[in-house]
C-alpha cells in the first residue's frame, strides 16, 4: 500500500499515522474507525492557498465540505484561512456550530429550500451559487422581504465533459446543474440577475466534473467562461467580477491514479484565466476554487478488524471485516478501487489472493476485489488507505449498524472528534404510536 502523509511502518511492523500506532488506536478507540493524518490535511490547505498567492491573483480557496463535513474540519479549514462551500441546512449549520466566520461561507445546492434560505440570509453568509430560475426568483424575494442585499453566483455549464465517472461528471451540457451557456439560458439567467434590486451579480460558477487527473478539462472551461464573460459585457454591460472554477482535482487512490501536484492545477488554471481575459480586454476577475477529496481524501484512513473468511476452491477466498458498505459505499455506488494493508503485520510479503467483504446483508457490501496479502487470520487489522473523503460523509446505518468514529492524528496524539454511535443514538428518533404494542399477538 502506497503511504500517504506522515504514514509509515514502524519497527513493530506496524501501521503508524500522525506518530500513532495504529494497533495502539485499534485498542484505544475500537473499529471501525476513521483516521485523519491531521498534518497531511493542513500541508494540503497550504498548498492551495500558496499556489493562488503566487499568482498574484485576489482568490478564495473554499473547501467543499460535502466531501468531509464535521465540526473540527470546519474549524481546521477556517484556521487555515479557507472559505467553505456548503449544500445544504445541515453543513450550513455544522459550520456556523464550529465558529466558521459565517461572510466566507458559499451556499450551493440545486434545489434549496426556502427554510435553508431563510437560514443562510438570517446567518450572513457571503454568497450564493445560484443554480435555477426557481431559486433566482426565491432568493430575491426573500432578501427583498428581509431587506437584505445578497452576493450570487450564477452556476453556468460550460459544455465541458471531464474524464471522470458519469456520476461525477458535472460540466457537460446533459447535466441536472446550472445554467447552459450553449443553449442561451445562462445568458438570460445573468440578464435576469443583474436587474434585480436584492441581488448583488459577483460573477459566475464553474465545475466541471471529481477526480481529474489532466488540466485541459479546467483550461477549456476557463475559456469557455472568458468568451461568454466577454459577450455578456459587449451585450449587457455586465462585468464578471469573480470567477469560480469549482474543484474536482485528484487524489491518488491505486496504482496508476496519476494526479498533479496541487501547484500544477492552480498554475494551469490561473494562467488560462490571466490568458483568455486578456485577450478579450477583460479585467482579470478574481478566482474561487472548492477543493473537497483533494484536501482529505489522502489524509483518510479506516480500519477495520478481520472475522470470518469463505474459501471457494478455484474462484476465490472472501475476507470479511466489520465494516463495509455503511461507512464505505463508494465501491458500490462508483466501483471505487482502493489500497490497503494488514496494519499489523504491514511488513510480510504477499501470499494469498482475498476479496475483502463488508459485513452487510447485501452482496454488493464488497469493498476490495482481489487484494495481495499475507496470509489473514481472524483479529487482523486491516487498513484501507485514502478514506478521507465521501466515506463519513455518505455513511449510513444500513442493517441498524452504528457509524463509526472519527479520530484526528498529529503528533503522536489520536483524539476523538467525531464518537462513535451508541446503540441509543440508532433509535433516538424512533416512536412507537401508542395503538402498537397493545394488541394481542396473532399466529
Amino acid at each position: 500500500m502506497y503511504l500517504h502523509g506522515t504514514s509509515r511502518i514502524n519497527e513493530q511492523g506496524h501501521l503508524e499515522i500522525g506518530g500513532v500506532d495504529v494497533t495502539d488506536m485499534k485498542e484505544q478507540f475500537g473499529t471501525p474507525l476513521y483516521v485523519v493524518d491531521e498534518q497531511l490535511v493542513r500541508e494540503r490547505c497550504r498548498e492551495y492557498m500558496e499556489a493562488f498567492r503566487a499568482s498574484g491573483l485576489g482568490f478564495q480557496v473554499a473547501y467543499a465540505s460535502k466531501a468531509f463535513c464535521v465540526m473540527a474540519m470546519c474549524a481546521l479549514a477556517a484556521e487555515e484561512g479557507l472559505s467553505l462551500d456548503v449544500v445544504s441546512d445541515g453543513e450550513l449549520f455544522t459550520a456556523l456550530q464550529a465558529g466558521f466566520p459565517a461572510e466566507r461561507i458559499h451556499f450551493h445546492g440545486n434545489n434549496k429550500t426556502l427554510e435553508e434560505i431563510e437560514m443562510a440570509l438570517d446567518a450572513e453568509i457571503g454568497c450564493f451559487v445560484v443554480d435555477n430560475f426557481n431559486e433566482l426568483h426565491l432568493l430575491q424575494a426573500v432578501a427583498a422581504d428581509k431587506n437584505r442585499k445578497v452576493n450570487i453566483l450564477l452556476r453556468v455549464t460550460p459544455g465541458v465533459e471531464a474524464h471522470t465517472h458519469e456520476y461525477i461528471s458535472t460540466g457537460q451540457t446533459d447535466s441536472k446543474f446550472g445554467f447552459d451557456i450553449g443553449n442561451g439560458t445562462a445568458f438570460e439567467a445573468i440578464e435576469l440577475a443583474s436587474n434585480q434590486p436584492n441581488l448583488v451579480l459577483l460573477g459566475v460558477h464553474s465545475h466541471i466534473g471529481s477526480q481529474i487527473f489532466e488540466v485541459e478539462g479546467f483550461q477549456m472551461a476557463v475559456q469557455r467562461v472568458a468568451e461568454f464573460a466577454a459577450s455578456v459585457y459587449e451585450r449587457l454591460n455586465v462585468a464578471f467580477k469573480v470567477v469560480n472554477l469549482g474543484g474536482g482535482f485528484g487524489i491518488r487512490y491505486i496504482d496508476g491514479d496519476t494526479p498533479l501536484e496541487v501547484a500544477q492545477y492552480v498554475k494551469a488554471i490561473t494562467d488560462a484565466v490571466k490568458n483568455h481575459f486578456a485577450q478579450i480586454g477583460y479585467a482579470v476577475p478574481e478566482i474561487w476554487v472548492e477543493p473537497g477529496r483533494s484536501i482529505v481524501g489522502e489524509a483518510g484512513t479506516t480500519l477495520y478488524t478481520v472475522g470470518t473468511s469463505k474459501d471457494i476452491p478455484g474462484v476465490r477466498k472472501y475476507v470479511a471485516v466489520d465494516g463495509g458498505m455503511t461507512d464505505n459505499p463508494r465501491p458500490a455506488l462508483y466501483e471505487s478501487k482502493y489500497e490497503a494493508v494488514l496494519a499489523n503485520r504491514a511488513n510480510e510479503a504477499a501470499t494469498e489472493t482475498v476479496s475483502v467483504a463488508g459485513k452487510c446483508c447485501e452482496s454488493g457490501d464488497m469493498l476490495i476485489w482481489d487484494l495481495d496479502l499475507p496470509k489473514v487470520e481472524s483479529g487482523d487489522l486491516l487498513a484501507v488507505a485514502c478514506t478521507g473523503a465521501y466515506n463519513y460523509s455518505m455513511a449510513s446505518n444500513y442493517n441498524r449498524i452504528r457509524r463509526p468514529a472519527v479520530v484526528f492524528v498529529k503528533d503522536g496524539q489520536g483524539d476523538v472528534v467525531v464518537r462513535r454511535e451508541s446503540y441509543q443514538d440508532i433509535i433516538q428518533n424512533d416512536l412507537v404510536p401508542a395503538r402498537i404494542g397493545k394488541q394481542p399477538v396473532t399466529r
